[in-house]
């Protein structure tokens, strides 16, 4: 089977290597809220990263660098379509039988994966290996980060019959590790938690070998829906921070940066197992994100991915800088050298990415 640059590869029909749309894939078009009922938010115009406001702004997607110095963000106002990633972003496009038995499990049971949704890169690898991110309440986000490609609008009601599925999927794939995360549901006022709470215990019911990673949304600050996910006892508690500091109020608009630190410092303190997610080429400096990696590890955070940024469509935010892989490893070196029990770094690099490898050294 040969490597497929990622920007190369296209969507055909079903059950081919070449089925899978990829990060390089433009938005599928929005349906009516006739059709599927929620309004879907759709931007019109594309955005740049102004480095002198530090914040987003109208305007042609921006020049890359793949170099190992910062730069910013440069106006380039002909480009029509992105440049051809670097050498190094290269995947196995393969669909094999555990492949296959995966998605019409999901697709059987009507649940939805954040490999799909987010456009993942490693979801060949991943899926063929029998692991997959579970992402319950939907598909639909109640909020907008400029990063993401899982569709923003009006969500749909609460599934209560959700978690019981996810629990039969875990059953049926014979998974020894499951990883669960959601769309933000910043309507509901657990934030989500309770459903959360009940598909750990589902799961447990009906594999109660499998060990389980939850990745939550911030709750809003809500401590007693963090307390009601971490009474269940998940192996590991995930609350992705993604960027640094100072791009946070423009990157991830609905969310605080100080406030995603100390949710991770309470489950802490509740006897979670932490982890957290970075991802760059948004704009950071190099030094921004070592501050990052110092930050979680003041509240005692165990687990850290860290990964490059792929720009989704030309509706999102446009990549600033492509990281050599030799930085990604300097990264990890530094990560526990901080004191991380397990830190998982590079250009590929998800939040669920080997997650059932990070049980081990985090136990």
């Amino acid at each position: 089977m040969s490597f497929i640059p990622l920007d190369q590869l296209r969507s055909s029909g079903p059950g081919s290597s070449q089925a899978i749309s990829h990060p390089l894939d433009r938005a599928r078009p929005a349906t009516s809220s006739a059709e599927s009922g929620p309004e879907h938010v759709e931007p019109s115009t594309p955005l740049r990263l102004d480095p002198e406001q530090g914040r987003l702004v109208e305007g042609q997607p921006s020049a890359i660098s793949s170099s190992s110095s910062s730069l910013a963000i440069s106006h380039q106002p002909s480009a029509i379509s992105r440049p051809r990633l670097p050498s190094w972003f290269k995947v196995e496009a393969k669909t094999g039988p555990d492949y296959l038995d995966l998605k019409q499990t999901m697709d059987r049971l009507k649940l939805h994966t954040i490999c799909e949704e987010a456009r993942c890169p490693n979801r060949w690898e991943c899926w063929n290996a029998r692991t997959a991110t579970f992402l319950i309440f939907g598909d639909i986000c109640t909020r907008r980060c400029h990063y993401c490609s899982v569709e923003t609008g009006r969500p749909l009601a609460v599934d209560h019959g959700e978690p019981r599925r996810v629990a039969e999927a875990v059953q049926a794939l014979g998974l020894r590790h499951a990883v669960i995360t959601s769309v933000n549901r910043d309507e509901l006022t657990d934030g989500g938690a309770a459903i959360f709470a009940e598909t750990i215990r589902q799961t447990r019911q009906l594999s109660p070998a499998c060990t389980i990673e939850v990745l939550i949304p911030d709750f809003e600050g809500n401590e007693a829906a963090l307390a009601m996910v971490c009474a269940e006892q998940p192996e590991i508690l995930n609350h992705n921070i993604e960027t640094v500091r100072r791009l946070f109020p423009a990157i991830r608009s609905q969310g605080k940066y100080q406030r995603s630190i100390e949710l991770l410092g309470k489950a802490k303190q509740l006897g979670m197992t932490t982890k957290s997610g970075l991802i760059l080429g948004m704009g950071e400096t190099i030094g921004e994100a070592r501050e990052v990696m110092r930050d979680l590890r003041t509240v005692n955070c165990d687990i850290i991915t860290i990964g490059q940024y792929l720009q989704p469509t030309r509706e999102h935010l446009p990549v600033a800088r492509f990281y050599d892989p030799s930085e990604f490893i300097t990264l990890k070196e530094e990560g526990l050298t901080l004191g991380f029990t397990h830190v998982e770094s590079g250009p590929l690099v998800r939040s669920s990415y080997h997650a059932d490898q990070q049980i081990v050294p985090a136990s």
